[in-house]
């Protein structure tokens, strides 16, 4: 299965059957706040997009195995996420100076509140947060 009809399943899956006692128009709000959360995009290119903070990890991991078996190269352009299916592609933005960087998700994390990806070091320098640690993005599922 592809990466992107994986997270298609993923998303059908959070569907859920009405409760007893919702009205139509909930059941509407809730398919098309779905729909939304899907990324419905005309361009075909960005399929979905989230802000949040990120931050990176490097040489201690260096060479060890990732959540998707491969080993982890800490100047590859690869990062962790918590749900995204392995192999993805997805633009992150730093919004403090607006660089961009595209990393595949090949690891699971990050396990700290409030962070929305862990960086490889190689990810983390192009867009010059080495000092920072952690700084605000935004990530965009890209389409393959």
């Amino acid at each position: 299965m592809k990466p992107l009809q994986a997270a298609h399943h993923t998303l059908q899956g959070r569907l859920q059957r009405p409760r007893r006692g919702l009205s139509l128009l909930a059941c509407g709000a809730q398919l098309v706040a779905v729909l939304l959360l899907a990324g419905c995009s005309t361009s075909g290119r960005f399929v979905s997009s989230e802000t949040g903070q990120a931050s990176w990890y490097g040489g201690k991991h260096h060479g060890r195995p990732t959540a998707s078996g491969e080993p982890f190269n800490q100047h590859a352009l690869t990062a962790a996420h918590r749900s995204l299916p392995f192999g993805s592609r997805v633009q992150v933005t730093n919004l403090r100076n607006e660089r961009r960087v595209v990393v595949r998700i090949n690891d699971r994390g990050p396990f700290t509140r409030g962070r929305i990806i862990d960086l490889s070091r190689g990810a983390a320098q192009q867009l010059d947060m080495l000092r920072d640690g952690v700084v605000p993005v935004q990530l965009q599922l890209l389409s393959e």
